[in-house]
């Protein structure tokens, strides 16, 4: 499905139950195989739940931005601004959205709202290095894989039953101009 004009806002906490829906069925379960973004393969249990969604709104230095259409939120991802930086997480759009163009307009509009209210000269994200699929997708976007990897947080239920034992994230970085 085709998607030309979103609307960007930034969440709110009555946004938390139905972001903490969309992440999930981005992610997990059989009804995130309607897209490419699923994670059913090599996870199991929640991405997200409300406290997490709830904390990534939190504070001066952090933003959920929504894309909705006129039944709520499509797309979602979790901005942080980091000195100099900016994190982009918990990137998510509904299944029936995907393939659409949809995540290209979130992550623009991320990285606009990074560099130009922010100032962040650079994005940074991490992706799980088996999503080998999800990563050419960012790289495709001017995104450059460092090497630099970190620990899957194994125990960490908050963040999936594991599959596979070999799972890390890779940071990827954006200068933004």
């Amino acid at each position: 499905m085709s998607l030309v004009n979103p609307r960007f806002r930034a969440a709110t906490p009555a946004d938390v139950p139905a972001l903490v829906t969309l992440v999930e069925s981005s992610y997990r379960g059989d009804s995130s195989r309607a897209g490419w973004t699923t994670e059913a393969d090599i996870l199991d249990g929640r991405r997200t739940d409300a406290d997490m969604v709830a904390d990534a709104m939190s504070g001066d230095r952090r933003t959920v931005l929504v894309a909705e259409d006129d039944d709520g939120p499509i797309a979602c991802c979790q901005l942080e601004n980091r000195d100099g930086h900016a994190y982009f997480g918990m990137f998510a759009v509904d299944p029936v959205h995907q393939r659409g163009g949809l995540g290209s307009m979130v992550l623009a509009e991320a990285e606009r709202l990074a560099h130009e209210e922010w100032g962040a000269k650079e994005m940074h994200l991490t992706v799980i290095t088996v999503r080998e699929d999800m990563i050419a997708w960012y790289v495709r976007r001017g995104y450059v894989r460092t090497g630099e990897t970190s620990p899957f947080p194994y125990g960490d239920e908050r963040f999936g039953l594991p599959k596979r034992d070999d799972l890390e994230f890779e940071l990827l970085v954006k200068t933004l101009i």
